[in-house]
């Protein structure tokens, strides 16, 4: 399957290029934020800053490399899936990093969203054809999404269950990274209801049987982007 990713098309040295602006321009604003402090004596706002900081550079460095090692396979450029453990694979939707190299800047939101939601089911797709191949029907599925909603899930295979506790933390402690993820999304500032937060799982013999339905669902996605 051909990676159609804006990073991973670039050659070596511009990915780490990339990185180094980045990992430099993360340091440059601490640097900054840290000498108003110092001058000013109160240091909230570093405290603040480092988390938001880290969590929005962390996508850039944390994905490339996990994928290079094999513990994030990429099935569609929005959908990505853990290296399956004790018979649990889980599932992610596209990251900040993603949607920076992914997504066109030229359509808008409602554009933006169809793609995202085209590329979830390519990868999902994708991923049942791969199992599929290896024999493992009895595997689980599982992902957390705040943009997906219970009727979505349901109809392409999957059931509800409830978020654990560190799930959520997790969402939590990455907001501000959601929050610029999901303006992109949408072409505009949005904020994620992380209250609509809904983790998802099912069998990948019931993902099997809906195969050819979630296919033609992402058909008629794509047939929209083009029109």
């Amino acid at each position: 399957m051909e990676l159609k990713h804006g990073f991973y098309l670039k050659s070596k040295n511009e990915q780490v290029w990339i990185q180094v602006r980045i990992g430099l321009t993360a340091l440059l604003v601490l640097l900054l934020v840290f000498l108003g402090c110092w001058k000013s004596g109160f240091f909230l706002p570093l405290i603040i800053g480092i988390p938001l900081i880290l969590s929005l550079v962390a996508p850039f460095f944390d994905v490339p490399a996990l994928k290079k090692s094999g513990d994030l396979i990429y099935y569609s450029p929005l959908f990505l899936a853990e290296k399956q453990k004790k018979g649990l694979i889980t599932v992610h939707g596209g990251t900040l990093f993603d949607y920076v190299f992914v997504l066109d800047r030229s359509l808008n939101g409602r554009q933006r969203s169809n793609l995202i939601m085209e590329q979830y089911l390519e990868g999902l797709v994708n991923l049942i054809d791969h199992l599929q191949r290896v024999n493992s029907e009895n595997l689980t599925i599982r992902g957390t999404s705040y943009i997906l909603n219970k009727r979505t899930v349901k109809k392409i295979g999957f059931q509800v269950v409830q978020t654990d506790f560190l799930q959520r933390c997790m969402l939590l402690y990455n907001y501000f990274n959601l929050v610029v993820a999901n303006s992109l999304a949408k072409g505009k500032l949005t904020f994620p209801k992380l209250g609509q937060t809904k983790t998802f799982e099912t069998k990948l013999y019931d993902l099997m049987e809906r195969r050819d339905f979630i296919k033609s669902l992402n058909e008629k996605l794509k047939q929209r982007q083009v029109l």
